[in-house]
């Protein structure tokens, strides 16, 4: 963070300064800004976040003890530490993030690119981190601190030396976009898709539209809008900003496009095209085709931000995986291949992994889909979970095992769209989903395990992974 005094700190947020100790409302904090005291380093900042389990304050005294020189609360707490008390931590936090970032574009040249979509920020996120980092000091999210909170903790990362900030922006409920958006207006909005990722939180795909819209309505002329051109709820939303827009997509009129497009199991090739009518061959080692368009749209934000296609294109082709438990390639021994993409599962991804488990699995290997529930779709789950039993059954997987009751329904479409004979497999847990696929392995399997994080595959598909593991 930049530095500010306790003071300043305690004007921008509105809020009463308690000093404790020696300390004085000159003293000048810049440390990191948390809200996990376990995070929290020597300087930083803790805020006090109430939680659904617990509630930050019962922390204030652990941040202290780590050497935190600031809280910010919602009621004095008896610690040895100074604290800013508002009416709100959350709404704080937002506020502190705004100002540092306005403070540091008023001193430099920071360019903001906000991201958001119903799939696919988080591999965006990082592809650009990738290409900005060597250009710039560049911050970007850790994981998927996309939030009400992650997103202002990354934006308070910036200092007086950043110049780009990558922040995704996402939404599980109405108007979180638009806030985002108000703490950093961005100088690049992307919008990449538009699903059913957390239909139950907006109440359906065309309120989704508008959450996800709310990235480009308030950029100024100034700004770029990128949209994906193949997407036809994106593309809709190029008439509601005010913003010059850049397309990326398959559609072979997008400014940046890929055609030629391979995929096997070590990943993607392509051709990437830009407006300049400059081209370039791509090997894109993140596994699964729909992440060639993550890819066109990190390209393009590059491309407006001055990065020549040769470096873009080295960049890339160093990027091994989307993130941790994301299309992450696991296994390799007796030639059983683990695919790990647990961390998050809507209905669009989850159809865009079983698509590329029917394309990378090899002739004379079998297809192996292990999936679990995909959550918060409201009252479209159970038709959502229909679809992709019927899915799995016309990409002729070979062998569907369904983890846990909220997924159940998947495993009873499959049985009743196909003409099936224990292909599908239902299990309670984890635990008896390892010990079935353990025994039924074999050499040349494919395997998928994907589910929403909540379900916790994510951990089957590293156990997994150790087991083939050579």
């Amino acid at each position: 963070m930049i530095s500010m005094t306790l003071e300043e700190i305690a004007s921008v947020l509105s809020g009463r300064l308690a000093l404790r100790g020696d300390a004085a409302a000159t003293d000048v904090v810049d440390g990191y800004v948390e809200t996990d005291s376990r995070e929290i380093e020597a300087g930083g900042i803790f805020v006090a976040k109430p939680g659904e389990t617990t509630d930050g304050h019962n922390f204030v005294g652990v941040a202290a003890e780590r050497g935190a020189r600031l809280a910010i609360v919602e009621h004095e707490v008896d610690e040895e530490i100074s604290q800013v008390v508002v009416a709100d931590a959350v709404t704080a936090l937002g506020a502190l993030a705004a100002h540092v970032v306005a403070a540091v574009r008023d001193r430099g040249a920071l360019r903001v690119v906000g991201i958001t979509g119903s799939n696919g920020k988080t591999t965006t996120k990082n592809l650009l981190a990738a290409i900005l980092a060597p250009r710039g000091e560049t911050v970007a999210p850790k994981n998927s601190f996309n939030n009400a909170v992650g997103a202002p903790t990354t934006m308070l990362r910036v200092t007086a030396r950043t110049e780009f900030l990558v922040s995704e922006m996402g939404a599980s409920g109405r108007g979180q976009i638009a806030r985002l958006v108000a703490m950093a207006t961005p100088d690049i909005g992307v919008v990449l898709k538009v699903g059913l990722a957390h239909a139950g939180g907006f109440g359906g795909i065309e309120s989704t539209f508008a959450e996800k819209s709310a990235m480009v309505t308030t950029l100024p002329s100034t700004a770029v809008a990128v949209l994906n051109r193949d997407d036809e709820r994106v593309a809709a939303m190029a008439d509601l900003t005010a913003a010059r827009v850049v397309w990326f997509g398959l559609d072979g009129t997008a400014d940046v496009r890929a055609t030629d497009v391979e995929a096997d199991r070590t990943g993607t090739r392509f051709t990437v095209t830009l407006p300049s009518g400059e081209s370039r061959p791509v090997h894109f080692k993140v596994l699964g085709e729909h992440h060639v368009s993550n890819a066109l749209a990190a390209v393009a934000v590059a491309t407006e931000l001055g990065v020549p296609i040769d470096e873009i294109v080295e960049r890339l082709e160093t990027v091994t995986r989307a993130e941790r438990w994301r299309m992450e390639v696991l296994g390799g021994r007796d030639d059983v291949t683990i695919i790990n993409d647990a961390y998050n599962a809507s209905p669009d991804s989850m159809a865009a992994a079983l698509k590329t488990l029917a394309l990378v699995t090899p002739p004379d290997g079998r297809r192996v889909a292990v999936l679990g529930t995909m959550a918060e779709l409201g009252e479209l789950a159970g038709d959502e979970h229909d679809r992709i039993g019927l899915l799995a059954v016309r990409l002729r997987v070979d062998r569907l095992v369904v983890v846990g009751r909220d997924a159940r329904r998947l495993h009873i479409s499959a049985i009743n769209e196909g003409s099936w004979d224990g292909e599908s497999v239902f299990v309670e847990t984890a635990d008896e989903a390892f010990a079935y696929l353990e025994g039924e392995l074999r050499s040349g399997d494919t395997v998928l395990v994907k589910s929403s994080n909540s379900a916790g595959l994510r951990h089957l598909g590293d156990r997994l992974g150790e087991l083939f593991s050579w």
